[in-house]
């Protein structure tokens, strides 16, 4: 009997033996593979994400296993890094850039100068009285020295400019305080500040509705002005919050065949596909607030992601990036908006972190 157990425990052993290579096989090979693994020959896949989501284990190792680049949704923008002219908080971005160089993944900071999430010291003074252009150009300077210097050699590239290319077609620039102040000036200085302060980094202008062809021609008039006057202007991101039905793959091919002719690198931001048509909805109140991702929704969102990475393959020797913003259904800057209450989902891995139909057509070509 003894015998017996003997030679069926060395039998059960051999086999174990042999067929452990196929098992580690079978755990890494297609459906083991993360987003970044079947994009490995194409660019780097990002993620905006927060310090908060890096503190969780679940969220980490899922962040660790389909991207190999991030970008601080929040905490590296002026008013969140820099609120008071002599406080900067710098907790939440170098958890950021210390969980990026542990695991040795790429960081895009975002962003430096942006009409929006500017602490009201920039621009005024202790009386409240607004400053001179001097003094502004002054302060930025200061901000941007301060936080690409912090983190210069680690933080490959800067959305230096966010946003500063007006919607309205008969304006090129936004009239923003920093224009008003400043004029044009601000957006040149700020990419030299930040070429000083890391003559490494690549440097971006950052903004939206990059595919629609009225704005499109602003922004290509602007960054055109930029190169001939020897701004260094590296790349554009366009920030790509798409929609299910647009934009289409004609005035998408359309716009990265007109920054591409400019000599510049193109990576796409801010990707989600939201499974609504209103985000320019002005009147906040005709949409009641419907929070469901339909099957033929999710049918639309799934072939117009297979269409944008379609094209994003077709042009990868001009594309060195694409950034998701946000990392799953789960939370996403779209929830609530444009109309409050209602809930979105824009991205390819659903509340609970799964693949949607969507992922399965990003990555199956």
């Amino acid at each position: 009997m003894n015998l017996l157990y003997k030679a069926i425990t060395h039998t059960l052993f051999a086999i174990a033996v042999l067929l452990l290579p196929i098992y580690v096989f079978a755990q890494t090979s297609g459906d083991q593979r993360g987003l970044k693994d079947y994009y490995r020959d194409y660019f780097p896949m990002g993620v905006a994400v927060t310090a908060k989501q890096l503190a969780d284990s679940a969220q980490q190792n899922f962040i660790l296993t389909h991207f190999n680049s991030l970008t601080a949704e929040n905490a590296m923008k002026m008013g969140p890094i820099h609120p008071k002219e002599d406080l900067f908080f710098w907790k939440d971005a170098d958890a950021i850039v210390a969980f990026a160089q542990k695991h040795n993944l790429k960081v895009r900071g975002h962003n430096l100068c942006w009409h929006n999430q500017t602490p009201k010291w920039i621009f005024y003074d202790e009386f409240g009285k607004q400053v001179s252009k001097e003094v502004l150009l002054q302060r930025l300077k200061d901000h941007i020295y301060a936080v690409v210097g912090r983190y210069k050699g680690q933080i490959y590239a800067w959305d230096v400019v966010n946003e500063a290319v007006s919607d309205e077609p008969d304006q090129l620039l936004r009239n923003s305080l920093w224009y008003q102040i400043c004029g044009e000036d601000f957006i040149y200085k700020a990419f030299q500040y930040a070429h000083e302060a890391d003559p490494k980094a690549i440097l971006f202008y950052n903004d939206y509705n990059t595919e629609n062809p009225d704005k499109r021609q602003r922004i290509y008039k602007l960054l055109k002005k930029m190169r001939n006057k020897g701004v260094p202007v590296h790349a554009i991101g366009l920030q790509a919050h798409w929609t299910f039905k647009d934009p289409s793959q004609e005035r998408l091919e359309s716009t990265l065949k007109l920054f591409a002719s400019l000599g510049l690198k193109i990576q796409i931001t801010e990707l989600d596909v939201s499974i609504y048509a209103d985000g320019n909805l002005q009147d906040k109140t005709v949409i009641a607030p419907v929070s469901i991702l339909t099957p033929e929704r999710e049918q639309q969102q799934a072939e117009q992601y297979s269409m944008i990475f379609k094209v994003f393959r077709n042009y990868k020797k001009c594309i060195s990036g694409v950034t998701f913003w946000n990392l799953s259904d789960k939370y996403s800057w779209l929830d609530n908006f444009p109309v409050r209450g209602r809930k979105n989902y824009p991205l390819l891995f659903d509340t609970q972190l799964k693949p949607k139909k969507a992922y399965w057509n990003v990555v199956k070509f």
